[in-house]
């Protein structure tokens, strides 16, 4: 069960790039999640799912081994899950279809891949800690980084920061 959950139903086994992988899959789930219930089932989902995935891969990492291995893509749903949480709410906020929004989807996902990859800042600081709080932390903090210039990035496109 713990691995199925840290490979994301077994997504962080397909190469190349499992991490790309894994953002990829979150955006059907996070698609579905809005769906049913909104941003707040979005909210409850990643916390619910952070959760787990903190706990699957404490179950599945081995002593000594590599801490995070590419398998592991959980704590890329989450971090993507995070970034896409602007388009959650603002689609919820304006009364529209979720995928509306869909320069949004699009800039949450090319940018949390560059944070999670080029790991700057924050983001490289946590990817330097050990065990499960690291591995999902880091791209916890590349999901934030994301949807913050994400929001910013729409903003100015939008005129509201000029």
């Amino acid at each position: 069960m713990s691995r199925m959950i840290a490979t994301v139903f077994y997504v962080g086994l397909l190469r190349p790039a499992p991490g790309t992988w894994g953002s990829a899959a979150a955006l059907p789930l996070l698609w579905l999640l809005h769906i049913a219930g909104g941003f707040a089932l979005v909210v409850v989902a990643t916390v619910a799912v952070a959760a787990l995935g903190w706990w699957a891969i404490r179950r599945e990492s081995v002593e000594g081994g590599d801490p995070d291995p590419s398998e592991f893509v959980v704590d890329e749903v989450v971090g993507q899950w995070l970034a896409l949480w602007p388009v959650s709410f603002g689609a919820g906020m304006m009364g529209t279809d979720v995928l509306a929004l869909w320069p949004g989807w699009i800039a949450a996902f090319v940018l949390f891949r560059l944070f999670d990859i080029l790991k700057p800042g924050p983001v490289g600081w946590a990817d330097r800690q050990h065990g499960p709080t690291g591995v999902m932390l880091d791209d916890m903090i590349a999901g934030v980084l994301a949807a913050i210039v994400a929001s910013a990035l729409a903003a100015l496109a939008h005129g509201v920061l000029m």
